[in-house]
């Protein structure tokens, strides 16, 4: 890449907060061109995406990538469903996982990677309880006073 362009990385911290992540995955996306442009502007909220099976290939939902303000008329669906990218091995695994019990599929970050290209990244895990988010909010508070008493 050029001097000077920053790389791009949103996360989705909802993810983290909602979800024990067992595994994650690296996937590439079916992007329109509109779409990298917004992508690069920022404008992206994963907060509510999961990841669904259709016909053994793996599809991203409610995502939302605003539509690029310069672009024409023919510009993107912001919510359309984007399709990822895996080697059939990962996706044979994924189904495996996602049809026993309590198993999904989410984003945890968007990036670009050294070449200039997005990449997806999604975990594959079970959902948490509302104690086991009480107990992270603890342990988060208890890091933050000990940063704040160093």
């Amino acid at each position: 890449m050029a001097k000077g362009i920053k790389k791009i990385e949103i996360s989705n911290k909802r993810a983290r907060f909602n979800f024990h992540i067992e595994e994650s995955y690296e996937a590439g996306m079916q992007l329109v061109g509109t779409e990298v442009k917004s992508i690069r502007n920022n404008s992206v909220n994963m907060g509510d995406g999961y990841c669904v099976m259709q016909d053994g290939e793996l599809f991203l939902k409610n995502i939302h990538i605003s539509e690029f303000s310069l672009a024409s008329y023919n510009s993107h669906e912001p919510m359309r469903d984007r399709k990822l990218l895996l080697n059939k091995r990962e996706l044979r695994k994924i189904e495996m996982k996602i049809k026993s019990k309590g198993y999904t599929v989410f984003p945890i970050r968007l990036y670009e990677n050294e070449r200039g290209i997005f990449k997806l990244e999604i975990g594959l895990g079970q959902g948490k309880k509302t104690f086991d988010k009480r107990d992270d909010l603890k342990e988060k508070d208890i890091a933050r006073d000990i940063q704040r008493y160093k």
